[in-house]
């Protein structure tokens, strides 16, 4: 089937994909979404771990959930759901509509030039009234200071590290000959250790790159799909650090 492309539709599926949409394709794209994907993974990478339970909630129309889970994955440089958090409060799903923290939203997710993003904060800035885009002028510098890649980075990176070191104990996390077992709907898998603790997953840098993989030039358009399925229930890690729960005076 084809389907028009709009911001919610093509977030959706970067949402629901780990790996970029265009890179999926070799075995060792299957071997890392299989990575990616797993629950011992998903314990030191919060960005794409509550960016997937955000998703979740989002298909049953748990919209209010969905924003909570969105906002956390945001916290750890998560750009696919900053801009979901955007539309979201554009369109007053899970919240009421505020179109000013929108537009703020939208531009934290446009910080690393996604040109999806970039296009639709413009929208969004053409269709406020003046008074809608001086509030958000005012509320901008406190959302940027909490989720900017500036104040994000660092907590993903902390994440990253403490993972890498549960492997040995050690700074450096030699993975050496390790076997790591995978369980999934078919049966478990195992898979090399230098495979699971590859650079591209630890290191902060490599791991944003890879994430980041084609989005700059992920635009308008429309994209070729099959029949909808699931992707099953996540199940968050039961040594999954916690996160701060949203207040009533936090930033929009």
């Amino acid at each position: 089937m084809k389907f028009a492309r709009p911001l919610l539709f093509a977030l959706g599926l970067a949402l629901a994909a780990p790996l970029p949409i265009a890179a999926q394709t070799s075995s060792q794209d299957s071997n890392d979404e299989l990575v990616m994907t797993s629950s011992g993974f998903l314990s030191y990478h919060p960005d794409l771990r509550f960016r997937l339970l955000g998703l979740a909630e989002y298909r049953d129309e748990n919209y209010a959930e969905a924003m909570v889970n969105f906002r956390r994955a945001a916290r750890y440089a998560d750009k696919p759901s900053q801009g979901m958090i955007a539309e979201m409060l554009w369109k007053g799903q899970g919240t009421a509509v505020d179109r000013p923290a929108a537009y703020v939203w939208m531009d934290l997710a446009a910080e690393r030039a996604y040109k999806m993003m970039l296009v639709q904060r413009e929208k969004y800035w053409a269709e406020m009234t003046e008074a809608e885009r001086a509030r958000a002028l005012e509320i901008g510098d406190a959302l940027h200071a909490e989720y900017a890649d500036s104040a994000a980075r660092p907590r993903l990176d902390q994440k990253l590290r403490q993972g890498l070191r549960k492997v040995t104990g050690s700074r450096t996390g030699y993975a050496g000959n390790l076997r790591i077992v995978i369980p999934g709907p078919n049966g478990s898998r195992n898979i090399d250790g230098s495979t699971f603790y590859d650079r591209k997953f630890w290191n902060t840098n490599e791991y944003l790159r890879m994430q980041d993989g084609d989005w700059k030039e992920f635009g308008e358009g429309s994209v070729d799909i099959g029949e909808l399925q699931s992707v099953g229930e996540l199940t968050v890690p039961s040594d999954a650090s916690p996160e701060p729960e949203e207040t009533d005076d936090s930033p929009r």
